[in-house]
This record gives C-alpha cells, sequence and structure tokens, in this order.
C-alpha cells in the first residue's frame, strides 16, 4: 500500500491528466443520462396512477439514481485486461506498490474533474423541474455521502475482480456485460425496487447489486439505512475483497507477457 503522499502525488497526476480530456468527460456524463429518461416514463406511468408514487417522487429518485450512477461508474475491468493482454501489466508490476492504487487514483482523478459538469447537470434540471426541488435534512448527506463511498468501493471491487480473470481468458470485459443486465434491473437503476413484488425484492437483496444504487439513494430521499442493510453491503465487500485477492495470487503465478 502506498503512503499517504504517494497516493496525492498519484492523484494529482490524475486529476491533471482527465482535465486534459473534459469535452470527453462531458461526452462520457451525457452516456449516463438514462435515469432522467426513465424519469419521464415513471411520471407519465404516475400520472395514470402508481400507488404511493407521485411524478415528483419518481423525479426526485431518478435524479438521486443519476447522482450515485455518477460517483460509482468505473472501467478497471477495460484498463486491466488491456494492460494483460498487451503484456503492459509486467512494466506496472515493477512500482513499488499494487497497481490496484494506479486504477484507483485514475478514478478518484476523473470523478474530481467531472465535479463542474455534474453541478452544470444538477442546475439544468431544477431548472426544468423545479417542482422537485428538496434541501435533505444534514443526518441525510451525511449518510448518502459514506453510501456512496461504500458503493464505489463495492462496485470498483466487484469489477476488479472480474477484471482479474483477464489471468486466464482473453475478453474478461464480456462478463462485464453480464453483470450490467442484472446490475441495471436489480439495483434501482431502471425501477424502483419498492415496485417490485415483496417475494422478489427478499430475494434482490441478497445480491449485491442493491447496496450500489437503491441504498445510497434511499438514504439521501428518505434518511433510512437498515442495519441489515448496511450489514450485507460489508458481507458483499468482504466477500470480494478475499476473492480478489485470491485471484491476484493465483493469476500471478501463471501471468507471462512478452519481455517477462
Amino acid at each position: 500500500m502506498p503512503g499517504l503522499r504517494a497516493f496525492r502525488e498519484l492523484l494529482a497526476v490524475h486529476y491533471a491528466y482527465m482535465n486534459e480530456y473534459r469535452a470527453e468527460i462531458f461526452l462520457w456524463m451525457l452516456t449516463g443520462l438514462l435515469p432522467f429518461i426513465l424519469m419521464g416514463l415513471w411520471m407519465e406511468i404516475a400520472r395514470q396512477g402508481v400507488a404511493g408514487w407521485s411524478p415528483v417522487d419518481f423525479a426526485r429518485y431518478f435524479f438521486v439514481v443519476f447522482l450515485v450512477r455518477q460517483f460509482t461508474v468505473t472501467w478497471v475491468i477495460w484498463d486491466f485486461e488491456s494492460a494483460v493482454v498487451e503484456g503492459r501489466l509486467s512494466h506496472d508490476l515493477l512500482r513499488p506498490m499494487d497497481p490496484v492504487w494506479w486504477f484507483l487514483s485514475a478514478h478518484l482523478g476523473e470523478r474530481l474533474s467531472r465535479l463542474p459538469f455534474l453541478l452544470l447537470v444538477c442546475g439544468a434540471f431544477f431548472t426544468l423541474y423545479p417542482a422537485a426541488w428538496f434541501v435533505p435534512p444534514f443526518h441525510n448527506l451525511m449518510a448518502f455521502a459514506g453510501l456512496v463511498v461504500l458503493a464505489f468501493a463495492l462496485r470498483f471491487l466487484a469489477q476488479y475482480t472480474l477484471a482479474l480473470l483477464a489471468f486466464w481468458m482473453e475478453r474478461a470485459s464480456a462478463l462485464e456485460g453480464l453483470w450490467q443486465i442484472f446490475y441495471l434491473f436489480l439495483s434501482g437503476t431502471v425501477v424502483p425496487l419498492d415496485l417490485f413484488p415483496e417475494g422478489l425484492r427478499r430475494v434482490i437483496f441478497w445480491t449485491p447489486f442493491p447496496y450500489i444504487v437503491d441504498l445510497p439513494t434511499r438514504a439521501l430521499l428518505e434518511g433510512t439505512v437498515p442495519t441489515r442493510a448496511l450489514l450485507a453491503l460489508f458481507l458483499w465487500l468482504a466477500i470480494f475483497f478475499a476473492l480478489n485477492r485470491l485471484l491476484w495470487r493465483w493469476g500471478l503465478r501463471q501471468y507471462s507477457a512478452m519481455g517477462a
């Protein structure tokens, strides 16, 4: 693990690097507007009568979903796969730190460079939907901030764990496509989990997906963080961390590349 000073320098380097691609980052943000598209659909359904949900409820819900997704987006599987397939991981292994810190600082640097655009989108949203404006209590904001950090950690760990399968297969990123199908429908991104049947909802909460989107979203809107959900989140973090370290050790034993 690098020292705090080394990690700060890595973060500064990646922040400066990402600022060189501000236009591209803005376009990446536009590809994440799916929640707003779904918001329009569900608002129209609410006008026709959905028990317990009003159009404003849906507007606020999908706005917060958009925020959560902006803070938790990851792409480490493509970077790591490319490093393994092209043999660049050999160079990374010569650094006096685990390559994961390089990937992590890249994500955090991009997140910082994304903030101005995020504020711009938020301003545009509330200009178009002023009825959706709300000011959450301070404890809601604190719970949201903490859970977003944990949600990003879970998303990053899960994707990085899948990425380590690149040691054994050339296209580990194909698994991300499969993950995305479950993620979109079981995390609360496409459909609020409250609208699922009770039995199915119980099954969904045994998976890691609700803790990436649904849990932080509810924390901001409702201020509720069930202890059971928090324990499940930490359990999934522990599971993916253990799998990650095992796959890393096993993968390095058989890794070979040009010049390695």
